[in-house]
């Protein structure tokens, strides 16, 4: 029931598109049926209409688009005995702060973002965000602060911890460096931090075969590029893997962070 409880505000092209077009190649099977026109336009067709469904499905039931996120790991975090202070970097309308909430009880989240522009989600507003911590039951556990995580406006050491999902791979490569390095410095030492980017895997090429992102077309390079990046801006590596749809790396901040913005 989740899934009519949240409102994340995900625009009806990313949730409802595939529908639209299974409903349009669906109209285009029958009236080549009916007409009886050659049979591989009629194959082509309702070939279309299973990948638009097909397609639907991966973004309700793995990407999830309407319900929080599902956390790759239950490292991040799994020894923590004492209120701890996140940060979440990207926040946008809180499916990775909600889903902290819920399963780290003894977190308070500060969600970062530029809450500005179109990333996908109508709406965005700190006020969104806070309505889903209602839900979850946790209003009274989060924050919120607009700002750019490349630049962010923390003093340095501020947090336990940090989760980013999908928003530092929407950045171009040299201003991945600068968030993972603004990462590192706003972490106290051996803080925790779990980064979350789109994979091109199977699951994400069946439901965007035409989706342009950062890495798309080579799950390697991708895999190599953020797992370099990651160690590069200070970090030690403690889990490298990937979930459906989703390459994720969880680190510990090393005595190699940096301290000061690039």
């Amino acid at each position: 029931m989740d899934f009519f409880r949240y409102d994340f505000g995900y625009s009806w092209p990313w949730n409802y598109g595939h529908l639209i077009a299974c409903g349009i190649f669906l109209a285009l099977a029958g009236l080549a049926w009916w007409r009886e026109w050659p049979r591989p336009i009629l194959g082509l067709a309702s070939a279309l209409v299973v990948w638009a469904f097909a397609g639907f499905l991966v973004t309700q039931l793995v990407i999830r688009f309407n319900l929080p996120i599902q956390l790759p790991t239950e490292a991040f975090l799994r020894e923590a005995s004492e209120p701890l202070y996140v940060l979440d970097v990207g926040a946008g309308s809180g499916r990775a702060s909600v889903a902290m909430l819920r399963t780290r009880p003894e977190v308070r989240i500060m969600a970062l973002d530029l809450y500005d522009g179109y990333f996908g989600i109508v709406g965005n507003t700190p006020e969104r965000l806070f309505a889903n911590a209602v839900v979850a039951g946790a209003r009274d556990r989060i924050d919120a602060t607009v700002g750019d995580m490349r630049a962010m406006p923390f003093d340095d050491l501020a947090f336990d911890a940090v989760i980013s999902v999908a928003a530092i791979d929407h950045l171009r490569r040299a201003d991945v460096e600068r968030a993972l390095v603004e990462v590192g410095r706003v972490l106290r030492p051996n803080g925790e931090f779990l980064l979350m980017v789109i994979n091109p895997d199977i699951w994400t090429r069946l439901a965007y075969p035409f989706f342009l992102h950062h890495g798309y077309f080579g799950a390697a390079t991708n895999h190599n590029f953020w797992q370099s990046s990651v160690s590069s801006a200070g970090f030690d590596i403690v889990e490298i893997g990937t979930r459906p749809a989703t390459l994720y790396v969880l680190a510990r901040k090393g005595a190699r962070s940096a301290a000061v913005r690039p």
